[in-house]
């Protein structure tokens, strides 16, 4: 364990704090966050500017719009579906301050990708 990845919630949120809190404070044009690769390819979100952005199947994009009811702050802003790929680009807007984001941050990582509460994430780029 270092302080570029977490595989406990709260402090999965402790370090998505400290990235948000580094993103704003260098000015940086996104932060991302991965989480291990399966069998369906890599699991990454990344935020910018109040925007959390996330690629999504289908199921996936689903269990988001569920997430969402329990974070009335953050709404879906657009949704891009490429033609060249599979799945959806979801950008939610997040009006909420960086505790809340991070905690929203934790939760659709492992809700929208369905994995166990023990996921290890990775801030990989600030």
């Amino acid at each position: 364990m270092n302080r570029f990845c977490a595989d406990a919630a709260r402090d999965r949120q402790l370090l998505f704090v400290d990235a948000i809190r580094a993103h704003r404070e260098r000015d940086s044009p996104f932060l991302t966050v991965e989480v291990e690769p399966d069998e369906l390819g890599p699991r990454w979100l990344q935020f910018a500017d109040g925007v959390v952005n996330l690629d999504c199947t289908d199921e996936e994009l689903d269990r988001l719009k569920a997430l969402l009811d329990s974070f009335p702050a953050f709404k879906i802003d657009d949704l891009t579906r490429p033609e060249d790929a599979e799945g959806t680009n979801a950008r939610v807007t997040a009006f909420a301050d960086q505790k809340r984001i991070a905690e929203f941050i934790d939760r659709a990582l492992g809700t929208v990708y369905d994995l166990p509460a023990d996921y290890r994430a990775w801030v990989t780029a600030v």
